[in-house]
């Protein structure tokens, strides 16, 4: 039986029957608190739950911003996710694959994961972190990683880590803001078969952190003794701070029969922080937000056991670094008992076939992908279906982007025919979904199965009313526990007002451009600041990328619109202005200008293929015949990279930026920011 039906039937089986999974959202909303008091015991949460489940300042205008959740519980995120280490002490917590060496993972225990963790939390506490301290990792996707934040976390402290492909700047903007205590770094990764390494990085890194007290450095790339004591892995010259303490990881660590020290769990309130994670800082510097113990533990477990069916037993793998949040959504996996797979390298390298070979070794049941992925195995031809034998896996995830409906086709004949396809949307902002899968409902192609439970999510006008079937605004209107504990250094919020509550008010608004389906499910067209408007006609820009993606020509794309001339317009005889209120005078004024823009598309093409005449044809014709005229493009322009966040998503209000001469507030985001250049001057784009 699903996890869900087990809730269904027996845990809110008094407040039932549902004929549904709409009737149980349908539930789950007008009795939020009820349902987080009761996934609290569903879910074996431990901790001291006390009453009342909220409270909300009575003189609050902002109730479904200001309402706080549990507000008397206490509990520890790193004791729930290690709860099931004596049960299955022998069986495997942690999987770890690396790049080229994937026929021989490194497997932890569970016992080993309990051990090494209680290990450095007491290294961490004799350097004197404790509740409120930050510690910050500068690490790849592997074991070293999961033992740090649980270590952190089981003293109360507050994890913050990026992916060690960040450079310098992007570093210190993100760690600058949060003033680390501590900092675990390692020597380097390995990348698309090249090993980079991160010594002088780390050496400049630290240099511009003066609140560091402790680094811990993690041996990954296995120089020998020699050449690492060469490199300086253990010590650097810190002219800031010459105290500055840097030890490795092997001298915290003990492996060879260590005795098991008792980890001693701090608890900590319900909204607590647990995590800071990082904004992509493409719209300026990356704003820090914080996330909670109680809110991250509880919602992920409603997302794992619930909405994704996951326990114990199960083998839990989503493609991630340590800089996006699908990490600390995958690492909250161990709170429901499953085994976790971790990989570090490239997704293609040697070849597309890495990720399948994982997932049969491992026998992975539920696998995370980004929406790209599984568009370029579709341009590659890999056909894991025919090539390697899943049958453990139940459940795919696709993120990051919005899956088109030919991937679905794609994922159901040549990936697997039996399986849950759950494209999941949500977001480093509230650290989960707003809209994902369960094992109830079926699914259709194109759309994310339904909402979150206990979660009001509703699309709204422009003008701040609900539609149904129309394309609008994904807005949430209740208050729910994983909402962020604000931004760090936002003293006043007005910061996180801002950017999340005050377009409608009392509401949170996400962002993101979608519609609602009579199935219940929900369709996604792009961020709403990428949104097109050609002669006043709002446009999501997935809708484009669906029909251009099925090019073989077409590597990636982008598509932006370009401001037009404003023109005036005649006005008629005898219309006086000079009578109006200064308000209608402002608006009259407006309106004696035209203002319009015009979509233009920008193609990466393969090596052999050239963007002529005919090409162009191609693509304006199938846009026009699959979306309608106003969606085919004024310009397609050929460009030999498109620029993308670290996290693989595209940024088109930076190339948009670019082409209307207007400065790029965080080029550092950017995995690629060379390829900003290509759409500079471009002589195409005149007007």
């Amino acid at each position: 039986m699903h996890h869900l039906e087990s809730c269904e039937h027996g845990t809110y089986s008094a407040h039932g029957p549902f004929a549904n999974y709409a009737a149980l959202h349908r539930w789950s909303i007008e009795n939020s608190p009820l349902f987080w008091d009761t996934l609290w015991d569903f879910c074996d949460v431990i901790g001291a739950k006390k009453p009342p489940v909220t409270y909300c300042d009575p003189s609050s205008t902002t109730p479904a911003k200001d309402t706080q959740w549990f507000p008397h519980a206490k509990l520890n995120y790193a004791e729930n996710l290690l709860t099931h280490w004596q049960q299955h002490a022998d069986r495997p917590a942690l999987t770890a694959y690396r790049e080229g060496q994937t026929d021989n993972p490194d497997i932890m225990t569970w016992q080993t994961l309990y051990q090494h963790t209680a290990q450095l939390a007491q290294y961490l506490h004799h350097a004197g972190v404790g509740k409120g301290d930050v510690v910050a990792g500068y690490l790849p996707n592997i074991p070293h990683t999961v033992i740090a934040m649980l270590a952190t976390s089981a003293l109360g402290a507050i994890w913050t880590s990026t992916s060690p492909d960040f450079g310098v700047d992007s570093v210190v903007e993100r760690f600058g803001q949060t003033a680390p205590k501590v900092l675990f770094f390692a020597d380097g990764y390995t990348f698309n078969g090249q090993p980079h390494h991160l010594h002088d990085k780390v050496a400049a890194i630290i240099e511009q952190l003066p609140t560091l007290t402790h680094c811990v450095s993690v041996s990954y790339l296995k120089f020998d003794a020699d050449k690492a004591e060469s490199k300086g892995t253990s010590s650097f010259t810190v002219t800031h701070n010459p105290t500055l303490s840097i030890q490795h990881w092997e001298g915290i660590i003990h492996h060879d029969h260590a005795p098991i020290i008792e980890l001693g769990f701090t608890p900590v309130p319900f909204n607590h922080p647990l995590c800071i994670l990082y904004s992509s800082g493409t719209t300026g510097k990356p704003k820090c937000i914080v996330h909670t113990v109680g809110g991250t533990l509880l919602n992920h477990l409603k997302e794992h056991q619930l909405h994704s069916d996951i326990h114990p037993g199960d083998t839990l793998f989503y493609y991630t670094t340590c800089g996006w949040m699908m990490w600390n959504w995958l690492i909250s996996g161990l709170a429901s008992g499953a085994s976790l797979v971790l990989y570090d390298g490239s997704p293609f390298y040697p070849n597309g076939q890495i990720l399948w070979d994982i997932a049969e070794q491992a026998s992975i049941t539920q696998l995370g992908v980004s929406a790209k992925y599984l568009e370029a195995l579709e341009k590659q031809a890999v056909h894991p279906k025919h090539t390697h034998a899943l049958p453990s896996l139940r459940t795919l995830f696709s993120t990051g982007s919005v899956l088109a409906p030919e991937q679905f086709d794609f994922v159901y004949q040549h990936i697997h025919g039996n399986i849950q396809l759950a494209s999941i949307s949500g977001g480093t902002d509230i650290c989960g979904c707003f809209a994902l899968g369960n094992p109830l409902s079926p699914v259709y192609r194109g759309e994310c199965q339904g909402r979150a439970l206990a979660m009001d999510v509703q699309v709204f006008s422009s003008q701040g009313k609900p539609v149904e079937e129309t394309q609008g605004e994904l807005v949430c209107t209740n208050s729910f526990p994983n909402q962020p504990w604000g931004f760090w250094q936002d003293p006043d919020g007005r910061r996180y007002h801002h950017a999340y509550w005050e377009t409608f008010p009392n509401v949170w608004h996400h962002g993101d451009y979608v519609s609602l389906q009579p199935s219940g499910g929900m369709v996604f067209y792009g961020r709403s600041d990428a949104v097109l408007n050609p002669g006043g006609v709002r446009i999501g820009t997935a809708e484009i990328y669906r029909q251009v993606n099925r090019f073989e020509e077409i590597v990636d794309a982008v598509v932006i619109s370009q401001d037009m001339p404003a023109l005036p317009v005649k006005t008629q005889p005898g219309d006086d202005l000079s009578n109006k209120t200064q308000s209608n005078a402002t608006e009259c004024e407006q309106s004696a200008k035209s203002h319009d823009v015009r979509v233009v598309l920008f193609v990466q093409l393969t090596q052999d293929a050239e963007l002529d005449d005919a090409l162009k044809a191609q693509i304006s014709q199938r846009i026009r015949e699959q979306c309608s005229p106003r969606h085919v493009p004024a310009v397609i322009v050929a460009v030999n990279d498109i620029p993308r966040t670290r996290s693989g998503k595209l940024v088109e209000l930076a190339v948009r930026q670019v082409v209307h001469h207007q400065p790029v507030n965080n080029v550092g985001a950017l995995a690629n920011p060379a390829s900003l250049d290509e759409f500079k001057d471009r002589p195409e784009l005149a007007l």
